[in-house]
């Protein structure tokens, strides 16, 4: 028997060990994106938005240009698409950033 006590020389303890590593690194990666801002546009830079890599919100700024009681639903439809692109940059921040620790295992339940 291996090391470990499996056969074909499969160490439990050393996956164990390796798990333990890549959690750590993680829980360091996700308090390091919650620092990390990406920005984002829509409506030609009418509406920025600013999301922070741990996935929230942190600023909307809409030019009094783009205030039309007129043309509220334009609005609405620029502050969503701005969010929308602002979420998913964080997001593929946010997946750079763990891909590299999970070595592309982040498919894998609990990873």
């Amino acid at each position: 028997m291996a090391k470990g006590g499996m056969p074909g020389g499969f160490d439990v303890n050393a996956l164990m060990k390796q798990a333990q590593k890549m959690q750590s690194e993680m829980l360091a990666a996700q308090e390091t994106l919650k620092d990390e801002v990406v920005e984002a546009s829509a409506g030609g830079g009418m509406v920025k938005v600013k999301v922070g890599g741990d996935l929230t919100l942190r600023e909307i700024v809409i030019d009094p240009e783009a205030i039309d009681p007129e043309e509220a639903e334009l609005l609405a439809e620029m502050v969503q698409a701005a969010d929308n692109e602002g979420f998913g940059a964080a997001q593929e921040l946010a997946n750079s950033k763990m891909g590299g620790i999970t070595g592309g295992l982040g498919g894998l339940p609990g990873l």
